[in-house]
């Protein structure tokens, strides 16, 4: 089943009612509406003036749904996550702890060369072929020792973007940074609730590991799936829509994310499925049971 995805951008009051998430606009003249708890995945909340109660956020954690807040950007900042994602959490917990660097390189190898093959196979669907991001995909070492990941990204959106005068990928660049920027930042909260309900605690990467990073696993697993967000942002941008601002219609297109299809294993699923696949073949590695992750392939 795909989760529900809210964003609430206005004021409002949220509450909780016979296992439905009740909705009430103080300032405007709406009548209350209700959505059942079970079919949310993920709830953004973008304005400052949105209250939540205590009992709606409990039941919200308890579905494991992603509770979104947002900065005075209006871009996601903060993930609410339950303490206990999974009935044999210190288990795995332990598993993931104890990984071999080896392993851990090994992890990082599968995905480095994941993603330059589905960046590789997203400008192909534009017309815009890289036979070099084809060769780097295959050449990457364990550990990625010799930097393919930041060589090809930088390749990737030179060739993207490369109508667009002046851009380069840089969070405080120009547009559309600010759509990858967000789009990026709705796809970290879905790896980031995948990993917990997987078991395993986000803030402990195979390749990521500043000491800053809350989600540092979530930063390393996300990465083959960027593709799809970028693709997300390249059809926004062809359109010839306004990108200088993230407005609510392009949110609106953003937070589509998790349903997106994608394909994963030869079957076609949601984003958001998938990478729950993702992540619980990413444990077998950690307990042993598999050598490899499984990722999606772009078409």
């Amino acid at each position: 089943m795909i989760k529900r995805t809210l964003f609430f951008g206005n004021p409002a009051y949220l509450s909780t009612k016979n296992e439905q998430l009740v909705v009430n606009f103080p300032e405007e003249e709406k009548e209350e509406k209700t959505v059942p708890i079970e079919d949310l995945g993920f709830v953004v909340l973008e304005n400052p003036q949105i209250t939540i109660t205590n009992g709606l956020l409990m039941k919200l954690v308890q579905n494991k749904t992603a509770v979104i807040t947002c900065d005075k950007q209006h871009l996601p900042c903060s993930f609410v996550q339950p303490l206990v994602g999974h009935t044999e959490q210190t288990v795995r917990y332990r598993y993931q702890l104890d990984a071999s660097v080896p392993l851990k390189k090994n992890l990082w190898q599968q995905t480095v060369s994941a993603k330059i093959y589905n960046q590789a196979l997203h400008l192909k669907s534009r017309g815009k072929y890289s036979l070099k991001l084809e060769r780097w995909s295959k050449e990457v070492k364990s550990g990625d020792t010799q930097n393919h990941e930041a060589i090809a990204a930088a390749h990737y959106f030179q060739n993207l973007f490369k109508n667009l005068d002046g851009f380069s990928r840089n969070q405080k660049g120009l547009p559309p940074n600010n759509l990858l920027n967000y789009g990026y930042a709705i796809l970290r909260a879905i790896t980031a609730r995948a990993i917990v309900s997987s078991g395993m605690l986000p803030s402990v990467g195979i390749f990521h590991h500043n000491k800053y990073n809350a989600f540092s696993l979530a930063d390393d697993v996300m990465e083959p799936y960027r593709p799809y967000v970028d693709a997300l942002v390249y059809d926004i941008v062809e359109s010839g829509c306004n990108i200088e601002e993230l407005t609510t219609n392009i949110k609106a297109e953003l937070l589509m994310i998790p349903a997106l299809d994608v394909v994963i294993d030869d079957k076609q699923s949601p984003l958001m499925v998938a990478m729950s696949r993702t992540t619980n073949s990413l444990y077998e590695c950690f307990e042993g049971i598999s050598r490899k992750i499984l990722y999606p392939e772009f078409e």
